[in-house]
């Protein structure tokens, strides 16, 4: 079984903590981040409105189009401009977000939403309508500064698939550091490679064969440039969420491993296992626990050093809801 550290750091809207920032001096406390997360992650709290001045509690915010440029004004005090305040306060915060290996933000925030903010199309009230095509403006210079990250918002997390795929992410991402930390050569970065290879596939096979031919000949090549290539495909690749049928296909590709090891009735058990689960009448940790249960009885190498069926801490039970 794979251990995966218990250091590692994921930024948050502090209000999500149930810190009492929001401009109502309230917060928005998350039971699934504080009573399930905060047990693997260490979570570094960080609030861009009250940072730059606006006190609690404070008049409210908005996303305002003026001649086709989002700034960040007053629900009153038109004069009240907070847009390069909150861009600043962005670049401000780079030397801890360098150590980030996630970020969970605040849904419809005109700072902190990730996507999908209302945006107005005058400040003026009257006769103003708005549509939901927004980006938070730290959350935007963040994700600019920041490309490979991952990021969510935490109304996103009730979603079974995206709250898995948000949570691989970060363990894969923090995975990669590791590996950039420890001095990256052609042989680590093909394990990692191998070691993740199955789940690559699991999101979108076509782009998992891209992401290996990468490193299919690597005469002549640069390593720190492949590396930047690399991660930019690897970040595409997982933002694709795992279909069932992907899924399936991974399944059936592992189980390939034993063929030679496996009498008939246990092929036939897996067998309906992955086709119950392909029917959606089982979540996937069903298949994943029998075949985990084979490759105890008869090991291989190259399945135990992969990280599929161990993408992240059984007690978090992320498997058994998708």
């Amino acid at each position: 079984m794979n251990t995966p550290p218990k250091d590692i750091k994921i930024g948050i809207s502090s209000c999500l903590l149930g810190e009492n920032v929001r401009f109502d001096s309230g917060h928005k406390k998350n039971a699934y981040i504080t009573g399930v997360l905060l047990d693997y992650f260490k979570f570094v709290p960080f609030c861009p409105e009250v940072k730059i001045g606006l006190g609690i509690p404070r008049e409210p915010i908005r996303l305002v189009n003026i001649n086709d440029e989002t700034h960040c004004i007053g629900t009153k005090n038109k004069e009240l401009n907070v847009t390069q305040a909150l861009k600043d306060t962005a670049e401000d915060q780079h030397h801890w977000h360098t150590d980030l290996c996630g970020y969970i933000l605040k849904k419809d925030s005109p700072s902190c939403g990730m996507a999908r903010v209302k945006l107005y199309s005058s400040a003026d009230s009257k006769n103003n309508h708005s549509t939901k095509d927004g980006i938070g403006i730290y959350a935007q210079r963040l994700m600019e500064n920041f490309p490979f990250l991952p990021v969510e918002e935490e109304g996103r997390l009730t979603d079974a698939h995206l709250r898995e795929n948000f949570i691989q992410r970060v363990y894969i991402y923090s995975r990669w550091r590791d590996l950039c930390e420890s001095g990256l050569n052609w042989s680590k970065l093909q394990d990692f490679h191998a070691n993740h290879k199955y789940i690559f596939m699991s999101h979108d096979q076509l782009k998992a064969k891209e992401l290996g031919a990468l490193l299919a000949d690597t005469k002549d090549k640069d390593i720190e440039q492949l590396a930047m290539v690399y991660l930019e495909k690897m970040t595409i690749l997982l933002k694709i969420t795992a279909s069932r049928k992907k899924h399936v296909n991974t399944l059936h590709h592992i189980q390939g491993y034993l063929k030679k090891s496996l009498d008939s009735d246990d092929k036939a058990e897996l067998k309906e296992l992955i086709d119950g689960y392909q029917k959606g009448l089982l979540p996937l940790i069903v298949p994943i626990t029998l075949l985990r249960h084979h490759f105890r009885r008869c090991p291989n190498e190259y399945i135990t050093r992969s990280f599929y069926m161990d993408p992240h801490p059984g007690e978090m039970m992320l498997l058994n809801n998708i």
